[in-house]
């Protein structure tokens, strides 16, 4: 487990991070989210002793990260961090070797990893050769190989199309399957959503949520309402508590100032019976982002 306890740390009279505290289980992925400048790279770079916190302390399993739990660690850093001239087999070479691996170990595991993130091209190919989106799959090859125990990953989804997204989201959560903890940042709710088991949010440096996922969403109370019926746009805007109507199509999306306010709707949208659609769910984590952000949903 990795514990961060009050973590400050100041740039002169700039506050980067603000008495700081979350927790990391083993098989847990936490996602990291906030505005630019929140203090989402701050937070990793003090982890990985990049940075020395001013106050705070830092712990996996109950103890300061020694020298070996260095090792145990894989950082994908936001920027990509390859040497253009070395093959993609030179490359994970060295940083695996960095992590005290050995060449003879992870030569043989090359090959299924290429495959498994469907590399294009073969591991004798120059890093400068690859397209964007394969030398950041190689970056996360060189982050994973080593089995770490701890993963840090600083906006891995950036580029990335929706089919490697896929690819690379399998591939964290075959490490949580492993028994990695893993934490990820990415301005992607959706991928947020999708593979997070916790979700700490920094704000000016300060934590403004903490918590499981679907807790945080529900803690917003069920003012999302999706709707088809027969009821038309004029109709639904005279519905005390109704606060915004987006119309898609037939599909209607409301914004409710009291989830309590559903089920009048539900009531009078249904009293000729059947409707295609009638479906009340807390904020989406995009909208709750804007919210605590204080940036406008219009």
């Amino acid at each position: 487990m990795l514990e961060l306890s009050d973590l400050v740390k100041t740039f002169g009279n700039m506050t980067a991070v603000d008495h700081e505290s979350f927790k990391v289980a083993d098989g847990q992925i936490l996602g990291l989210i906030g505005q630019n400048g929140a203090g989402k790279t701050t937070t990793f770079r003090m982890i990985l002793n990049f940075l020395t916190p001013d106050t705070g302390t830092i712990l996996w399993n109950g103890q300061p990260l020694t020298r070996h739990d260095y090792n145990e660690i894989g950082y994908l850093p936001e920027e990509r961090g390859l040497y253009p001239k070395m093959t993609i087999e030179q490359q994970i070479v060295y940083f695996a070797e960095l992590r005290g691996k050995k060449a003879r170990v992870i030569k043989p595991q090359i090959d299924g990893w290429l495959d498994r993130f469907q590399v294009k091209g073969k591991k004798t190919d120059k890093i400068r050769d690859l397209s964007k989106g394969n030398q950041q799959k190689v970056q996360l090859i060189a982050t994973m190989i080593h089995q770490p125990k701890l993963m840090i990953l600083d906006e891995p989804f950036s580029g990335l199309d929706p089919v490697n997204a896929s690819l690379l989201e399998a591939g964290i959560l075959e490490m949580k399957r492993q028994g990695s903890a893993i934490i990820f940042s990415s301005h992607d709710m959706a991928n947020v959503a999708a593979i997070s088991d916790h979700l700490v949010m920094l704000r000016g440096g300060q934590v403004v949520l903490n918590g499981e996922v679907a807790a945080i969403r529900n803690h917003f109370g069920r003012t999302k309402l999706f709707l088809q019926s027969r009821l038309t746009a004029a109709e639904l805007h005279q519905f005390t508590g109704v606060k915004k109507i987006v119309q898609h199509g037939e599909r209607f999306e409301l914004t409710l100032a009291d989830p309590a306010v559903g089920q009048v709707i539900f009531t009078a949208a249904t009293k000729d019976g059947y409707i295609p659609e009638f479906s009340q769910q807390p904020p989406s984590l995009d909208e709750i982002f804007r919210m605590k952000a204080g940036v406008s949903n219009d």
